[in-house]
This record gives C-alpha cells, structure tokens and sequence, in this order.
C-alpha cells in the first residue's frame, strides 16, 4: 500500500515518520491487533443483533467507544459494519440507506420514525436489537 492510498488521517498522524521509515509502522497491509480484535466482535454479531462502540469495547477490556469507532471506520468495511453501532441508536451519517437496507433484511427490530423526526429515518430498537454476546461473552479474548 503506498503513502498516496492511506486514508488522510493516518498521513497526517504519522506524517513524514511514514514516508520515511515505513518500516516502524510495520508491514503496510497489517491491521493493527486492536482493529483485529475489533473486527472479530463484529464478526461475531448475528443478523439481526447490534452491539454499540461501547459493548465491543468492554468485550475486549480494551480502548472505549471511540477507539472502536474508529476502527470501524478505518477498517469496517470488510466485516458487518451495521451491526456495531451508536448507543443511542441511531443510524450511521451518510451510511443511513445501506444500513437501513440491512437491517431490514436481517430483521434488526427498528422504530419507525415519526413525521417530526429529521429524514424520517428509524431508529434501532436498541431494547430488543442489543445483543451480549450470549455464552461467547464468557470465553472472549
């Protein structure tokens, strides 16, 4: 992967430590082992359940919210993106339409929005769309 295809952010994080010496951020095309980790939780979420940034996080005993996000956001793509979501339940900005698409075809429990609501897009049912992890939570990793 060269310099010109890293996302903007990860450029100007490492800045000139990249073009440089490539070799301190090790092989290019390597997850970190945090997004590895990541991605495997989310792989994990069955259809039709979501687990939010928070949930994934505490599963791991590692990172927060945040930190999951961006993995997903970096490197989601690859893994059921739509079922790791916000708390609040509301659905991805700018990915809205596809995630809805999925989850309507998974059977994810929504709640329709109401005509005041912006877009009137639904939300998740987060009562009875939230999933634990169920026996896995045990043995995670």
């Amino acid at each position: 992967m060269s310099e010109e295809n890293l996302p903007d952010d990860t450029r100007a994080e490492y800045g000139d430590a990249y073009s440089e010496h490539p070799e301190r951020l090790g092989h290019p095309d390597a997850l970190p082992e945090y997004a590895e980790r990541v991605l495997e939780v989310a792989e994990l979420v069955p259809p039709g359940r979501v687990m939010t940034y928070g949930d994934v996080a505490e599963w791991l005993e590692e990172g927060g919210p945040r930190q999951v996000g961006r993995v997903m956001a970096l490197y989601g793509g690859a893994v059921p993106w739509w079922r790791v979501v916000r708390a609040d339940g509301v659905l991805l900005p700018g990915h809205e339409l596809r995630a809805l698409e999925h989850y309507r075809t998974e059977g994810t429990p929504l709640k329709e929005a109401g005509r005041a609501a912006e877009g009137h897009l639904p939300r998740l049912d987060m009562r009875r769309a939230r999933w634990d992890g169920g026996e896995r939570a045990q043995g995670h990793t």
